[in-house]
């Protein structure tokens, strides 16, 4: 039995009732907020674009693009929505593995937007759309934690991990055989890809490998049912998932171990609507002007301490205005740490050019500058100084940026409050419906169908 065949067995033999309590919650959880994020993106530049591209092929009516009030084909409604929630760097991010910890991911992008779409089409159970979910989630997190991935190389894992793990879920909803389903999984193999220059030019492209993966996973499952043959083991085969994209560093042997004891997922439900390699400096940021307070026009410096190597990355980069202003801001320590001073918070709403030009902001950014003063050997970690024009100087320290779920976990309210602010932005739907909209992910294991969710968010 090759390792893609143990997965698969694996992937149609288990369902709601071998889930643990703590899985099925952190399900929910990651739902919730996927939903509030895809309402926040769902005009966000180049996205409506996208969703108009895509209905231009020709679209047959089958599942729902969130929050426009239509059905469109299957394939349109997975990537819309994924190239939607994908948008603010918004959404649930960092591959749990073994002892609680993680590493560099965005799974919920991909498996989140493929678990709906393929549910609605297949008249699922909320329990029936929880399992599938987990089961997706689980093994784009295992290949995460498994690889040796690293976000200043070359290629992005939201566009190989995610399809993997995208197909578990589109097969299993899709009622695959496990022969079928090995060759979906086969299938997907020639399809991932994407590469970590979308960042590095500051590019909105950064959102197309987990949108693609939406898209291409189901594509890869439906030509599976309909008899195309793929790879045999696009896991573990000598010319697999690992031998294309693996390292030195990657560690397939324990791929499998622990497989249905425990099932893993994103462990980061994000604060702040920016990269997580600023989330530390934000933090640090965040410490100062809440206990204190800071007039943004009486500040004389910001300094923020890094280590050398997100010194050296794509957050560190002197801010400016190009082509793609919200990609600009998202993806900068500087301007991130000036909006902390300026607004006390990082959101969608300031991720834009009219932000950006106020010139009040531009007064604080102008005072922020970056030292990698920091140990090497540190990982998401930060130090910020605020100096006062008085001399006044106040100094924070963030060691664990604000979501992790086992180290600095946001609260319910925090959560939902998160929730709302997302759907407000987005003026997509009114505070009753959103109520409606959260009552149905605390009881997404009890619907009937998962349509009773989708109907609230079409």
């Amino acid at each position: 039995m090759t390792v893609t065949d143990e997965i698969s067995s694996h992937v149609l033999a288990t369902g709601f009732d071998d889930l643990d309590a703590r899985t099925v919650e952190r399900v929910k959880t990651r739902v919730l907020d996927s939903v509030g994020v895809i309402a926040a993106g769902i005009h966000a530049p180049v996205v409506d674009e996208l969703y108009d591209l895509l209905k231009g092929y020709g679209t047959v009516p089958q599942t729902a693009a969130f929050f426009r009030g239509e059905q469109v084909d299957i394939l349109t409604a997975a990537m819309t929505n994924s190239f939607a929630m994908r948008s603010y760097d918004f959404e649930a991010i960092e591959a749990e593995n073994e002892n609680q910890k993680s590493s560099a991911a965005h799974i919920s992008g991909t498996t989140v937007p493929t678990a709906f779409a393929c549910a609605e089409r297949a008249g699922a159970t909320g329990a029936e759309f929880i399992a599938a979910l987990a089961l997706g989630d689980d093994i784009a997190a295992r290949l995460g934690a498994t690889t040796g991935f690293d976000v200043y190389g070359c290629w992005d894992n939201t566009g190989t991990i995610n399809g993997l793990g995208a197909v578990a879920i589109a097969g299993k909803l899709r009622g695959l055989t496990a022969d079928e389903l090995v060759n979906a999984f086969g299938l997907e193999l020639n399809m991932m890809g994407g590469s970590q220059d979308n960042i590095n030019f500051y590019s909105y492209g950064f959102k197309m490998p987990m949108a693609l993966t939406a898209r291409n996973a189901i594509f890869a499952a439906d030509f599976a049912a309909a008899g195309m043959k793929g790879s045999r083991d696009a896991f573990g085969g000598a010319k697999g998932y690992y031998a294309m994209f693996g390292n030195d560093k990657s560690t397939p042997e324990i791929l499998t171990r622990g497989l249905g004891e425990v099932f893993y997922g994103d462990v980061v439900i994000k604060p702040w609507s920016a990269c997580r390699a600023t989330h530390p400096s934000i933090d640090a940021v965040m410490q100062i002007v809440q206990a204190n307070d800071v007039d943004p026009e009486q500040v004389e410096k910001i300094v923020v301490h890094t280590t050398p190597r997100t010194a050296k990355g794509f957050v560190a980069h002197p801010f400016a205005i190009g082509e793609c202003p919200q990609v600009d801001g998202a993806f900068s320590i500087i301007y991130t740490a000036a909006l902390a001073v300026a607004y006390k918070c990082v959101r969608p709403e300031y991720m834009n050019e009219k932000t950006m030009r106020d010139p009040a902001l531009n007064r604080v950014i102008e005072k922020v500058s970056i030292e990698p003063s920091l140990p090497p050997d540190e990982y998401q970690t930060a130090e910020c100084d605020i100096v006062m024009a008085d001399g006044t100087a106040y100094h924070a320290r963030c060691d664990v940026p604000k979501g992790d779920i086992y180290k600095s976990a946001l609260t319910e309210d925090e959560i939902l409050d998160k929730f709302y602010r997302n759907i407000e932005f987005s003026g997509a739907m009114d505070r009753t419906q959103a109520d409606k909209v959260v009552e149905a992910c605390k009881n997404l294991d009890k619907l009937e169908s998962i349509n009773q969710l989708v109907d609230l968010i079409r």
